[in-house]
């Protein structure tokens, strides 16, 4: 089916150029686009005919084993047999390029939920044009509301060739972005950064996107959009801040994601003495995470959150005092930030 605002920028356009009326009717006679929508031209009785005369009217039927997907009324005189071939014409070539681009997404959408065994997919590809030995990646980009963001995203992305913008949901939009062989992850990070900066200005919604892997092979493509989902996943739990997530960055968030539960509570326990971290106020973790930032450097820290050194000596002194841990010791340190990673996957998991 033609987008309704696609047959009405087209009637008008023929209108323009010629200035006849034209109208474009479903088989059940219901108006879709008219070039006079105060007056279209008048229909009495329509059928599944190819041509029908109605009065000064002629109509056209897009039939296909007598099921007709439009029906096309143009005013002229009797004889303009060619402008009312014209407009035929016209309708039929929308409907061929609507077709098969519906064609390619719906191959597209059933390769990424694995409905098709590799024969099919490589077979099918072939009849649609679609190259199998390609580099291409899966962005997975979700938006905090429905914005119209995949409509902008396809504006980005306009080749429908070798690009596909799938919406599963309001919120959730799907790139399978072709590659070129020069294209390196920081090429396939900045591509993600001008899809954020973009949505979050025109969409005015807050944006985040995962990245999947980059295959070279169509059958996988599945695989990389999994991989995007894995980081997404991730990233909302380890750097909820972040808005854009590389899987093959995802460090050892990767490695704390598919431990099992009982045995991160073990940990940590072990690690805490079985102090509770939601004990911890929301100044003393600000505190934690700046000097996390500024690679354990007290000064640094301290100018960073605008106190006094000895200020952030005795917090951090009062951290070690309840969790028996001194984080300007590197051993400690490190100990600490994966206890709080491992802590907030817990959290997560039980959400």
């Amino acid at each position: 089916m033609i987008p309704s605002h696609i047959l009405k920028s087209t009637v008008d356009g023929i209108k323009k150029i010629t200035g006849k009326e034209i109208a474009v009717y479903d088989p059940e006679g219901t108006l879709l686009a008219a070039s006079s929508p105060d007056s279209p031209p008048v229909i009495a009785g329509l059928t599944r005919n190819p041509i029908e005369s109605a009065g000064q009217s002629d109509t056209h039927g897009m039939t296909e084993e007598e099921n007709s997907e439009y029906t096309v009324v143009v005013s002229g005189d009797d004889d303009d047999n060619t402008f009312r071939k014209f407009c035929t014409f016209h309708i039929q070539a929308l409907m061929t390029a609507y077709k098969e681009r519906s064609d390619r997404n719906n191959f597209i959408k059933n390769v990424l939920l694995d409905n098709l065994l590799p024969a099919d997919i490589y077979s099918h590809a072939k009849k649609l044009n679609i190259e199998n030995n390609v580099r291409r990646v899966a962005y997975l980009i979700e938006t905090t509301a429905d914005t119209g963001a995949a409509k902008i995203l396809r504006g980005i992305f306009p080749d429908r060739q070798r690009d596909f913008i799938i919406d599963p949901d309001e919120t959730s939009i799907i790139l399978i972005k072709e590659l070129s062989e020069r294209d390196g992850s920081d090429e396939i990070e900045q591509l993600a950064r001008v899809i954020v900066d973009t949505l979050s200005s025109e969409a005015m919604s807050r944006v985040y996107a995962a990245i999947g892997t980059a295959v070279t092979d169509l059958k996988d493509v599945p695989a990389s959009l999994k991989d995007a989902r894995l980081a997404r996943e991730v990233g909302k739990i380890f750097e909820s801040e972040k808005q854009i997530v590389n899987y093959e960055k995802l460090g050892i968030g990767r490695l704390i994601y598919q431990l099992p539960l009982p045995l991160c509570r073990v940990f940590t326990n072990e690690m805490l003495q079985g102090f509770n971290l939601s004990d911890i106020d929301e100044d003393m973790f600000i505190t934690i995470r700046k000097f996390f930032e500024n690679d354990l450097n007290v000064s640094k820290t301290a100018d960073k959150l605008f106190i006094h050194r000895n200020t952030l000596v005795y917090r951090l002194d009062k951290l070690q005092a309840l969790t028996g841990l001194d984080l300007r010791k590197f051993t400690d340190a490190i100990t600490f930030k994966i206890t709080l990673m491992v802590n907030n996957y817990m959290e997560y998991g039980r959400n």
